[in-house]
Order: structure tokens, then sequence, then C-alpha cells
């Protein structure tokens, strides 16, 4: 009996949430099908891969099996990546994670100008925090992901698409907002909500200028833009904003106003990152082009 390349995408969905019905869903399909794929898959190797009870657990044999599995799902997806970039640049499928602090700011606008120059390029996207973005692209499950820079993400080339500058937040008429020439520093005595890490959204400077004042930053910790602004809202303290989601996240109607600092402005870098070597880093560039230009 053959081995497909279906029950290796199975078998490597099963091995990833050891469960028959989660890795069914993610493959979507059914749980009999998923079942029965794997289940052929051992019938062909003459060994048993996954153990099957409340948690599908791998055998000594699946922990070989799924290593090399993934490593041929790696190179189906390079053989298909290579072929593709032959028949003109980005043409085919391109897996795209970004983090939640960007995507919805930043795809809205790009995505019809890619479609314009870009007419046979599909484009799957996934948002989800940097670090499970991460596990994503050294998988093989992501070929591209847009973040925010300056962490170690491992053997990754990088491209900085451009600078987003982070605003202040505050209820209207608190006395930051009719400082001249504001600083970083200022915010040392103000109660000042941070995000949690990994969403992007931690200028490290700022963070600084916190870290002098003692808060507790464990007191003041939100996972998305949203919460910030309406603890904001709600006289919880002040925060500071990207510009780039500003527009969006911060109506009027809410009593806040936003204030720019002075130079050096604390910012975060954007830009996308991809598996050293891949195959289509040159029309990864290409698509970044596009995306820095509303940046």
């Amino acid at each position: 009996m053959e081995i497909t390349i279906r029950q290796l995408e199975y078998f490597v969905a099963l091995a990833e949430t050891e469960n028959f019905g989660r890795a069914a869903e993610q493959c979507f399909v059914t749980q009999p099908a998923l079942s029965t794929q794997v289940a052929q898959l051992e019938k062909s190797l003459g060994v048993q891969l996954v153990e099957r009870g409340r948690k599908a657990t791998l055998t000594p044999a699946g922990e070989i099996v799924v290593v090399r599995a993934r490593r041929i799902l790696e190179e189906v997806r390079e053989l298909h990546e290579g072929a593709a970039s032959f028949r003109g640049p980005l043409v085919g499928r391109v897996r795209l994670g970004a983090i939640p602090s960007v995507s919805p700011y930043l795809l809205p606008r790009a995505l019809p100008r890619i479609r314009e120059r870009y007419a046979d390029l599909q484009l799957v996207l996934r948002e989800a925090p940097t670090r499970e973005l991460l596990q994503a692209l050294h998988a093989g499950d992501l070929d591209l992901l847009l973040l925010a820079l300056g962490e170690d993400f491992g053997p990754v080339d990088e491209m900085e698409l451009g600078a987003d500058r982070f605003l202040l937040l505050a209820p209207s008429g608190h006395p930051l907002l009719a400082k001249k020439g504001l600083k970083q520093a200022d915010l040392v005595d103000y109660d000042t909500l941070l995000s949690e890490d990994g969403a992007g959204l931690m200028p490290p400077i700022a963070e600084a200028c916190l870290a002098r004042s003692g808060a507790d930053f464990d007191d003041f910790r939100a996972a998305s833009i949203r919460t910030l602004v309406g603890m904001v809202a709600n006289r919880q303290g002040i925060t500071l904003v990207p510009e780039l989601a500003a527009e969006v996240e911060v109506p009027e109607g809410l009593g806040l106003e936003l204030a720019r600092f002075e130079p050096p402005e604390p910012k975060r870098r954007i830009g996308m990152v991809w598996r050293r070597g891949a195959t289509r880093a040159k029309e990864f560039r290409l698509l970044g082009q596009v995306i820095a230009q509303l940046i």
C-alpha cells in the first residue's frame, strides 16, 4: 500500500493536537476519515504510530516517523513553491501570519493593492501572537510573518517595512495633554497601562521609564489595543497607542485625546520575517514593498 501526502498531513496534525477530533477540524475532514488515513499509514509502515486513548499519544516509532513526515511535507511545499516561481512572481499560495496589533489595521488597506498587482496570488492569513506564529513558521506551517521586529526570531531573514510611532492616549483634560515638548520620561509619575508580552505594543524606552518609577506592571497588563483604550476611557490610567491603530481604535465620543511625543518618539519597527534560505525570498520582498508603502 502506497504512502500518500494526505496521510502524512493527517498524521502530523494528529501529533500536534494529540486529539483525533481537533486534528480532523484542523485538516477540514471528518474524524473517521482522518482516523482511517492514519490507520492506513500504520498498515503501510507495518508499525503502530499512535496509542489511542483519551489522548492520542505517539509511540516511539511515531516519534521518529513524525520528524521525517514533517521533513517530507516541507520538501513537497518547497517543490510547489519552486514550480510557482517559474510561472511568475507571487503566483500560487503564500501563508502569511500576522500579530493582532498589526493585522487589522494594515492588511485591510494592503490587500486591495496586493490583489491589483499580483492577481494570481492566493494569500492565506492567520492571526496569532508572535510566539505562536514563530512556532508555525519554523514548523513549516506558515511561509511569512508580519510583526514587530526587535526580538531573536531564530534562523530567519528580516525585511523592515517601516516605523509605527506610539502616541499618548489620555482622558481629556489630563495634565500631560497640555504639556509642551512631551517626553517619554514624563510617564513616570502616572499610572500607565501596558500590554502583555508578545503583542508588539511595548516600546522598550517607555518600559524602562516606567521601571524607574517602581510601578507594578502586572497590575496593568492588557491583551489588546481595544482593551487598553477601554481602560483609559474608564479613567484607569493612560497608555500608548500605535499610530497605525489610532484612527480605528480611538473613535470620537469617548472623551479621549491623543498626543505626540517629541523626538525621539517611542516606536516599533514593523517588518516581515521568513525562514532563512526560503525559495521565495525574492517574492516575499516584492510583497513587502507593497505593504511598506502604507506604513
